[in-house]
């Protein structure tokens, strides 16, 4: 109580001026701490109230679909992303001209040409020469990086509005390593380390902290059934913007013509015992399988952020607020805890605890990963991919981030005033992980989701 009291006298010591005749003056042997019906969550800091928060008015992504095999192994990468674009564009009637910038995350493929295709990818989407481009590359995590980069962009003033955006075509470019290595490596183990294959760290997940392969599994039978049911409900109808395009016979080269609408790497009748008969893919006794691990895709997605102010005066619906973004690094060897490491931290920088977070996109790069992140921080199986993850619909490297904010926000917007903050998150290649916190757009200044308090004594943290 005193430390509140305390605050509040140093405040308005700011507020006086130096003269004691000052007609502000203000006795404050008089102040008195008052009771917050806040409760816990009174730690988070609302500005709402001001023009420049940043929201998201749109957020929009491809079907996912299987590299090499799926409905976009025949399609150039910059057609998925110019599809994505255009969207946000036809959908909001927002002029192109006023765009500030747009940052595509982005993997695989060699970095002056993917960045070339993008370019091409905005012309052929509808924007003029004048506005700019260029993308970024953190592994996995690429997709959101870029959406926080255009939030940190507009809230620094840059401009007010940006689209943040992801792609990848495993179709097109695989992982691969140019060049040599540089025997330098072998004296620096955590260097070494950034060097293990995906499989092998996974494999060191699993056996580092006793993640099971039925543990593994069920977490792939769970997320197959999720996605199954998000798509029989037509939950993903309001984020997938359908892709015209074409498919190439391998055997005679007839090109046929069609429209991709749904994600193709979800196997409904996934089971236990289906799984089970897989072998090991990455180590001849481990756990981890081509079932229990995420799949190699195709996809794009694009999220279109502006000031909040903007956004009102344009008409333009809120659908969500970045609230914060935090990235980490881990150990190169367990890259996959990433998530453990991150979600803390963003979760802290935006003033709450995990307590108050509804639900959780955390990505399943591998189901050893997935399963111990959920583990170590007691998330509640009912709030993390209510609609499936990257084991039932695939990981395209670089649009991952993007694809989760669509599916994040759209599900936030489904659930109404009893769901109000979110987080994505995602282990990240090389020992890193990242996370950003959203809060839903229709129910930013409610304060009936505050996380009720187990006492009755009412006052917020900084009070005690």
């Amino acid at each position: 109580m005193e430390k509140a009291i305390n605050r509040q006298r140093v405040l308005l010591n700011h507020l006086l001026t130096s003269s004691s005749s000052s007609p502000y003056s203000v006795d404050t042997s008089q102040l008195s701490a008052s009771v917050c019906s806040a409760g816990d969550s009174a730690a988070y800091q609302r500005s709402s109230f001001f023009g420049d928060d940043v929201v998201v008015v749109a957020a929009y992504r491809t079907p996912i679909c299987k590299a090499k095999r799926g409905g976009f192994k025949d399609t150039y990468p910059e057609d998925l992303l110019a599809v994505v674009l255009k969207a946000v564009l036809d959908k909001t009637k927002l002029n192109p001209n006023e765009v500030g910038d747009i940052v595509v995350g982005t993997v695989l493929a060699p970095g002056s040409q993917r960045a070339t295709e993008c370019r091409m990818a905005a012309f052929y989407a509808g924007f003029p020469e004048t506005i700019p481009l260029r993308t970024v590359n953190r592994q996995c995590s690429s997709g959101l990086q870029a959406v926080a980069d255009v939030a940190a962009a507009i809230k620094a003033g840059f401009y007010d509005i940006g689209i943040g955006a992801g792609l990848e075509s495993m179709s097109t470019n695989s992982v691969a390593w140019e060049g040599s290595i540089n025997p330098k490596v072998n004296m620096f183990q955590k260097a070494q380390d950034c060097l293990l294959p995906m499989g092998i760290t996974s494999e060191n997940v699993a056996h580092r902290y006793g993640v099971t392969r039925q543990e593994q599994d069920q977490a792939a039978v769970e997320s197959h059934k999720r996605a199954a049911a998000a798509t029989a409900a037509g939950k993903f109808k309001d984020e997938i913007v359908p892709v015209t395009t074409k498919i190439v016979d391998p055997k005679s080269g007839e090109e046929k013509q069609v429209t991709i609408s749904v994600d193709d790497g979800i196997r409904p009748d996934t089971s236990l015992s289906g799984l089970a008969k897989l072998k090991p893919a990455f180590k001849k006794d481990g756990t981890t399988t081509a079932g229990n691990s995420s799949q190699v895709s195709d996809g794009a997605g694009a999220v279109l952020l502006m000031r909040r102010d903007v956004a009102m005066r344009k008409g333009l619906p809120i659908i969500g607020v970045f609230r914060s973004f935090a990235a980490v690094g881990v150990d190169p060897s367990v890259m996959g805890v990433g998530p453990a490491v991150a979600i803390p931290a963003a979760v802290k920088s935006a003033g709450l605890q995990i307590e108050d977070i509804d639900l959780f996109e955390l990505n399943e790069a591998f189901a050893s990963q997935f399963t111990y992140c959920c583990k170590k921080l007691q998330l509640d199986p009912a709030k993390v991919n209510v609609n499936g993850g990257a084991l039932a619909l695939g990981h395209p490297l670089g649009a991952t981030g993007a694809r989760c904010v669509a599916t994040l926000l759209n599900e936030m917007k489904r659930r109404g005033k009893d769901c109000r903050f979110g987080v994505i998150t995602m282990c990240i290649g090389s020992g890193m992980g990242a996370a950003a916190v959203f809060e839903r757009g229709d129910g930013v200044d409610e304060l009936s989701n505050a996380r009720k308090l187990q006492s009755h004594n009412l006052l917020s943290r900084d009070a005690m």
